[in-house]
């Protein structure tokens, strides 16, 4: 911490620690006398979760570490309600303010998950702010210690452990969330069991499943039975195959819910109706089976930030006093909350923290969604690369979750993410940036021990054929859930056709990993002689360049696999190319298209401008377009569209100046001129 010292520092910290929720630690009043309760609950090949209870049988203390000796070596690798570090075989929990207070015979716990290898021996003797734990004061007690092999879900009640054990997670998409009047309205088919059970056999542990209620709901709110049955069906499954499960309200929060502020009592009555029966149907059901109150919330018409967060506090208050007071296994079911439209900007952030706080319920989770930084995600405002910009986004975004919520106890769910470009499938986000994403995505949030869902409309996992339309993603995707991957700053090298071949270099993103070596197919091309490596250069010769380019026709000529130590290859397209020629054209603005020769280039990105320099089209903020929504390549029919949407906000009887960035560097010049519904194109 830097700034000014002396009485000012620090009472502008216990002011800043008290508006936030953080108990202010002040020295124990005297020594305590205490009680360790350590317990391994599961273990497996490598790997455990312990629970620590520490009973305090002395004076109150305000501030507490927790420190022992690991007999074996064993290391902690993520824990819930305690901040625990170690330093060679030491190792120490100390409170997250929120539990820094244990009063005279009060009890206060912490878990967490840790390694081992050759032995897994339980500690015997624990300290307490650096006063050993007897069991009383003055009378000696052996510390209490279970251990237990068994591979069974997280102990019930832990929140932390539960969550952590749901990673990673899978959305089953545009489904029953459908707002149609089935679940196949929106182009799926219905679930089965055959499919359930292929995700599980992908590697997820968990599933959530979105749920629309409106239009299933009678002027009473009494859901329709053959519909609420089906949901059971299909929740009934997935908890058979061993999932995590995970139901919402979710696009009710647009349909209906977002007219809260003009219509509260309705609106509340309706709420409270759904989840009163969701909560009476489902109270048997086991812990892994979790809610989510409501999906990406929003309000219409509100008065601001001040009325969003009362409005949503007051649901999620609703929704847990619900599940909560309805028996069964709701009294300690796991309640997902999440902030105002699952933002992570950091005051939606606060807003949800204060409502946990005051709930004072250790079974409540948090969750944000995350599609990447808008202009990257949709391709527009030239976002065509994961550059800097985007990855301090992804960063910025996760630090603040854990710094809110999972540095403090409070475990935290990121119930989607993607890229918004992911629903259009001609290349809005070229394919190496989306795989550095995704890379990137899943080491981090792993290392903010963040547990992750995929959102899956049908675009990634097909629901019949059991294929993913994209190998080389999912493959990233699961990489990530346990290491880093190489990368490069591309996954495409360019040679121009109407150049003589050169070496060509790219830089390596080795990520942490070592590079091992460059394969064409099952064939290792030689170091020193196809390629060189020096530092994170990485440059194919020129005679290694002409012999894989071969005839040098437009377009791919040959594909490579750069090689790391762990994670999943890179790979590298060498392309041949020119720059693209683009033809005069006519149309309407209904319908125009470019003549396109790409000749083996690929479309970036577009810019759009009026005579005098300004911004011409949607999102004249910039002039650069939004690709696919504002134009789009066809690369079979040799055409770049303008859309409908382009020309709406186009001005009329003005000359445009386009100019198309291509993924090798070149740029071309067009110009068009709208007249009323005409358009004119011209080089």
């Amino acid at each position: 911490m830097t700034g000014r010292r002396g009485f000012a520092l620090t009472a502008a910290f216990v002011s800043v620690a008290a508006s936030i929720g953080l108990a202010v630690v002040a020295p124990a009043a005297a020594a305590p006398g205490c009680k360790v309760d350590y317990t391994v609950p599961s273990q497996w090949q490598g790997g455990f979760t312990a629970n620590v209870a520490v009973t305090n049988v002395g004076d109150r203390v305000n501030g507490w570490r927790l420190t022992w000796t690991w007999p074996s070596g064993q290391q902690v690798t993520q824990a819930w309600n305690a901040t625990v570090t170690s330093s060679g075989a030491q190792a120490t929990a100390a409170d997250v303010g929120y539990n820094a207070v244990i009063e005279p015979n009060a009890k206060v716990s912490f878990g967490f998950n840790g390694s081992w290898s050759g032995a897994n021996t339980a500690p015997t003797s624990f300290a307490l702010n650096g006063v050993t734990c007897t069991g009383s004061p003055g009378t000696p007690t052996t510390t209490t210690t279970t251990t237990t092999t068994t591979t069974g879900n997280p102990v019930p009640g832990d929140a932390m452990a539960q969550v952590a054990a749901m990673q990673p997670g899978w959305n089953l998409g545009n489904t029953l969330d459908a707002t149609g009047s089935d679940e196949t309205s929106w182009g799926n088919p219905r679930v089965t069991e055959a499919l359930l059970e292929n995700v599980k056999a992908q590697g997820f542990k968990s599933i959530r499943i979105p749920v629309t209620w409106g239009q299933h709901q009678a002027p009473d709110h009494t859901i329709e039975a053959a519909y609420l049955n089906r949901v059971k069906e299909v929740v009934g499954w997935a908890l058979e195959d061993g999932f995590q499960v995970m139901i919402n309200i979710h696009h009710d929060s647009w349909q209906w819910i977002s007219a809260m502020p003009s219509n509260r009592t309705g609106v509340l009555t309706r709420y409270n109706a759904i989840w009163t029966q969701l909560a009476a149907a489902f109270k048997d059901s086991p812990g892994r089976l979790v809610f989510e109150s409501v999906n990406e919330p929003q309000f219409t018409g509100s008065s601001g930030d001040a009325q969003n967060a009362e409005l949503l506090h007051e649901l999620n208050a609703s929704f847990r006093t619900i599940v909560r007071g309805s028996g069964g296994n709701n009294s300690s079911r796991l309640l997902v909350l999440p902030t105002l439209h699952t933002s992570s900007d950091q005051a939606r952030l606060d807003e949800l923290a204060t409502s946990i706080r005051g709930f004072n319920d250790p079974n409540l989770i948090a969750t944000v969604h995350y599609y990447g930084y808008w202009p990257f995600s949709v391709n527009v405002a030239g976002g065509t690369r994961y550059d800097a910009t985007a990855q301090k986004d992804l960063t910025d975004s996760f630090d603040r979750v854990y710094n809110t919520f999972v540095s403090r106890g409070v475990p935290v769910i990121l119930g989607e993410y993607g890229l918004l470009g992911f629903d259009r499938h001609t290349g809005t986000i070229e394919q190496g940036e989306k795989l550095k994403f995704f890379e990137h995505l899943g080491y981090y949030a792993r290392t903010k021990k963040i547990t992750t869902m995929l959102w899956d409309n049908g675009q990634h996992l097909g629901r019949t054929s059991f294929q993913w339309s994209d190998p080389e993603l999912i493959a990233q995707i699961k990489s990530s859930w346990a290491t880093r991957s190489g990368t490069a700053s591309t996954d495409q090298v360019f040679s121009a056709r109407s150049s003589a071949v050169t070496a060509k270099t790219i830089t390596l993103n080795t990520n942490g990993t070592t590079f091992s070596g460059l394969r064409q197919g099952s064939t290792e091309l030689v170091r020193g002689t196809d390629y060189t490596v020096s530092g994170d250069q990485l440059t194919l010769t020129q005679a290694a360049m002409t012999r894989l380019s071969g005839s040098r026709a437009y377009g791919t000529n040959a594909v490579l696999t750069a090689h790391f130590s762990a994670g999943v290859p890179w790979r590298v397209n060498l392309i041949t190319h020119d720059t693209p020629v683009l033809s005069a054209a006519t149309g309407t603005t209904a319908s125009f298209s470019i003549p396109t020769t790409f000749r083996g280039d690929l479309l970036a990105t577009m810019e759009a401008k009026y005579a005098d320099g300004s911004n011409a089209g949607p999102h004249n903020w910039t002039s650069y377009k939004e690709f696919d929504k504002a134009f789009a390549p066809n690369y079979t029919t040799g055409a770049t569209t303008l859309t409908p949407e382009f020309f709406a906000e186009v001005n009329d009887n003005a000359r445009v100046t386009l100019t198309f960035h291509y993924w090798s560097g070149a740029t071309v010049t067009y110009h068009v001129t709208r007249s009323g519904s005409s358009v004119t194109g011209s080089l």
